[in-house]
């Protein structure tokens, strides 16, 4: 893990997250002590971010009496 004092991550963040983006870790310390560490995101398709919304949509059932546009007009949506 590489080590950066607060200053010089705040000067070179762009740089830093571009490591960590490669798979690096990144320690950030203030008047020594890590207070801070900028890791990789795991990794996630947006199929499995958005895999939820479709359940809930087959979940759901259309209110009768209810339309999209009527909500819009009423200004609930």
């Amino acid at each position: 893990m590489r080590i950066v004092g607060l200053s010089e991550a705040k000067q070179k963040l762009s740089e830093l997250v571009e490591r960590a983006n490669e798979g690096e870790r990144i320690g950030i310390t203030r008047r020594g002590n890590l207070v801070a560490v900028i890791v990789p995101a795991p990794a996630t398709k947006l199929q499995e971010v958005f895999g939820g919304i479709e359940k809930v949509r087959k979940r759901a059932r259309p209110r009768k009496g209810i339309s999209t546009k009527n909500l819009v007009e009423e200004g609930r949506i």
